[in-house]
């Protein structure tokens, strides 16, 4: 069964807010008291969070789908519905998270940082957060946004100063084994190692932690091997390690060959040409070993390597080896600059931006985008007039209509709000400046208008009746 796991397809999706409450207070004696319709709740947004105490992401391998809970509906008497809780996830230090195409969305190091993955829809307002001194009584309220959906890939990347890295059974699992507490599978076959190990090494007053990569062969950055699948986990690494085995039993190769194909593998993989190297020769307890390292010491010294010849086995060499990594580790921290607790990017908008745009499709349909726009469309209840008018004043504010003149856009015209997939398309038309053509004087709720005397009411109820009996003789001619 997989253990280890550094690569998943996550699907998430955030809560849906709860939509707002259109109510209007009764009690007794006074049966209209006003709106008190409370607000919907927000939905719970999705988080990724690091734990150092995880280290695989091996929990969304077998259960990629998440969401969090949605926020409740609001209530009559300004009562507000409860938000929907944040769904946190947690994933190991040094997780990178990726859109589908590949792009970096955050990287995720350190213990507790924290990123929202998906945001959960706002509640929709109540009709009493709606009342205004010309809307004293809304019959409407506005819907709850629906939460973010989102497909990340999570990608694992071993957070080490240190990274063993050479030809599988070179010893990288027993050279971790003696210099740190770690204890890896060994044995003598090829690929005994089929995770990153890490391990912890002191060497005076330098901590620092190294990992053991793998083993990677001719053609790993192509996906031969594990080495494509773990070659990710050098990256973060301060200091590579060539450990060459000098006894090994393959006649066609050697350490300085070794090392050539490990070296071209990590040069078309990219991006780890500015880390230093050191050479370790590994297994000189092997007579035969010991002088296939005398050998080719002084060829690696000549080409600018740092050389050292160990035994893992055998402890020797190894007290060397770890205080001249404690010594390049440290030269990298140096060389790191200080990177602040909290980094805040500010993107201001540009001086000329009305915040949505309009453009022409090649089908005459006219098309309306913008952030604005789009979340007022998820916010109506379309069968409601009141809100729908109410719709038509917001965008008529916001420079909607004026823009679809300047566009060129006629009576009649094919208008749509949002992305292709999920649009609102109307025709349009431009005597809907202000909504107020259409609904008359919406949100203003005439039974909280000065009574009327009571001749006047019989006077209007038989206006009514005359109507009522016009529209009905009409109909019945037909």
């Amino acid at each position: 069964m997989t253990t280890f796991v550094d690569r998943v397809e996550l699907h998430i999706a955030a809560g849906n807010g709860g939509h707002g409450c259109a109510s209007v207070h009764r009690e007794k004696f006074k049966p209209l008291g006003g709106p008190d319709g409370g607000n919907g709740g927000r939905g719970g947004d999705v988080v990724l969070t690091v734990d150092q105490s995880v280290t695989t992401l091996l929990e969304y391998h077998h259960s990629p789908h998440r969401k969090a809970t949605n926020g409740k509906p609001g209530e009559g008497g300004n009562r507000s519905g409860k938000d929907g809780q944040d769904l946190v996830l947690v994933v190991p230090d040094g997780t990178v998270v990726l859109d589908k195409a590949g792009n970096v969305l955050a990287d995720l190091v350190g213990h507790g940082t924290s990123y929202i993955a998906a945001q959960g829809g706002r509640g929709g307002l109540g009709n009493a957060a709606l009342a205004s001194a010309r809307r004293k009584a809304p019959g409407f309220a506005l819907l709850g946004e629906p939460g973010d959906l989102q497909d990340i890939v999570l990608e694992l990347k071993t957070v080490a100063d240190v990274a063993l890295v050479g030809y599988p059974s070179a010893g990288k699992s027993s050279l971790i084994s003696v210099l740190s507490a770690a204890k890896p599978k060994i044995a003598d076959y090829p690929f005994t190692t089929l995770v990153p190990n890490l391990g912890v090494v002191t060497a005076g007053s330098t901590v620092y932690t190294i990992a053991d990569v793998p083993g990677l062969i001719p053609g790993a950055s192509q996906g031969r091997g594990l080495g494509l699948e773990f070659l990710r986990h050098v990256e973060r690494c301060s200091v590579l390690v060539h450990v060459l085995d000098t006894a090994t039993l393959e006649s066609d190769r050697d350490p300085a060959s070794d090392l050539d194909v490990i070296e071209e593998e990590l040069r078309q993989y990219g991006g780890l040409g500015d880390r230093p190297r050191i050479v370790v020769l590994n297994k000189i307890d092997v007579p035969d070993g010991k002088e296939l390292a005398e050998m080719v010491r002084p060829d690696l010294e000549a080409r600018g390597y740092r050389v050292f010849e160990v035994s893992a086995v055998a402890h020797m060499g190894l007290k060397e080896l770890s205080f001249a990594l404690a010594d390049l580790v440290g030269q990298a921290r140096a060389a790191k600059p200080q990177e602040e607790a909290t980094r805040i990017v500010i993107r201001p908008k540009a001086v000329d931006d009305a915040g949505f745009t309009v453009s022409r499709e090649e089908d005459g349909l006219y098309r309306v985008r913008g952030e604005k726009p789009e979340r007022w469309v998820r916010q109506t209840d379309f069968n409601n007039d009141e809100a729908v008018g109410y719709l038509a004043d917001r965008l008529n504010r916001l420079g909607v209509e004026d823009e679809l003149m300047k566009a060129g856009a006629r009576a009649g015209d094919g208008v749509a709000i949002g992305p292709e997939e999920n649009a609102v398309v109307f025709d349009w038309e431009p005597s809907m400046t202000t909504g107020a053509e259409m609904l008359g004087r919406r949100g203003e709720d005439h039974r909280f208008e000065a009574p009327r005397p009571a001749a006047q009411r019989r006077r209007d109820r038989q206006a009514e009746r005359d109507e009522a009996d016009r529209e009905f003789d009409e109909f019945d001619s037909f």
